[in-house]
């Protein structure tokens, strides 16, 4: 289904988070040296983007959702995704990831966005009329005017290279 113009911030925001999961995944295995750059770069984009993100989902997209009684489970899900990323978001930021924890954190947030992107948005733009998308889509943009508006550059260690 195609994105509602109300929900495409937040997809476009999802978009940039899932480029950092794939880079991690096709990364692999990753050397303990190049650990504290990936770290690095988790953390820039969780302070430049992803907070503001989250706050913008659990202050307007979810309890927009909550309002439809089939959908309240999912939010609820959702809303603890949060909890258990945030962890993952404070372990890089003390530079205390493993590289185990690295592939973890880039399965958990890839499955979290696409359970986001294709199940709550999907049926959300189903339940909900025009005027509620067009009321959500203005509590978004208000939420997400602080966030960063460009996908971040990786750095030399996290950029994927070409095999020779």
């Amino acid at each position: 289904m195609l994105r509602d113009k109300n929900l495409v911030p937040l997809s476009r925001q999802h978009q940039h988070a899932l480029a950092l999961c794939v880079r991690i995944d096709r990364a692999a295995p990753i050397a303990d040296a190049d650990l504290a750059a990936w770290q690095a770069e988790i953390a820039q984009l969780y302070q430049s983007e992803i907070s503001i993100h989250f706050a913008a989902e659990e202050q307007a997209l979810f309890p927009a959702a909550r309002k439809f009684a089939e959908l309240i489970p999912l939010a609820q899900e959702l809303f603890a995704d949060h909890a258990e990323l945030r962890g993952f978001f404070a372990n890089a930021e003390a530079r205390k990831m493993s590289v185990a924890e690295l592939r973890a954190f880039g399965q958990q947030m890839s499955a979290h966005i696409r359970k986001e992107e294709r199940q709550l948005f999907e049926r959300m733009q189903e339940l909900m009329t025009e005027p509620e998308l067009a009321g959500l889509g203005h509590s978004l943009d208000d939420a997400l005017k602080n966030a960063a508006q460009a996908c971040l550059l990786p750095t030399d260690a996290t950029r994927l290279h070409s095999a020779k």
